[in-house]
């Protein structure tokens, strides 16, 4: 396993692991299931990287983000084809957050949110920026 690797509480998680494969390209690693039909972990990679994902469990505190009414924080998917990725997603049914664009640090970059109340970044390397032209494009994006 690697330094970091998400986990993910889901609503369905056979059914979000069916979603990840398909709309945003993971490969199931492995599956661990509970004899209830619940499923305690699946790992999925996403390129040279992995996610768990697991069943909700609120007798344990363990809830998703559809029973917590959203979530604040984001995982990024770095794509040589944002486009394409972004709308296999869309069609999949994930929701516009942000839309996909051309942003100042560099990047084609939008964020969705998945059927199952996560968001995601989706990211294309458009063209290499300084750290100082980011900082003053950034100053002048959010009105420093």
């Amino acid at each position: 396993m690697a330094t970091l690797t998400p986990h993910l509480v889901v609503r369905d998680v056979a059914r979000a692991a069916r979603w990840y494969t398909e709309a945003l390209g993971a490969q199931e690693r492995s599956r661990i299931p509970l004899p209830d039909g619940k499923v305690l972990t699946i790992e999925l990679a996403f390129g040279d990287s992995a996610v768990m994902i697991a069943d909700e469990f609120p007798a344990q505190g363990i809830v998703s983000p559809l029973t917590l009414g959203g979530t604040y924080g984001a995982l990024q998917i770095a794509t040589p084809d944002a486009d394409a990725l972004w709308k296999r997603a869309l069609d999949a049914g994930a929701e516009v957050f942000h839309p996909l664009a051309d942003v100042f640090w560099g990047e084609r970059h939008g964020q969705i949110i998945d059927p199952f109340g996560h968001r995601w970044g989706i990211s294309q390397h458009l063209r290499d920026v300084s750290p100082e032209e980011i900082a003053q494009a950034a100053a002048e994006a959010f009105g420093a």
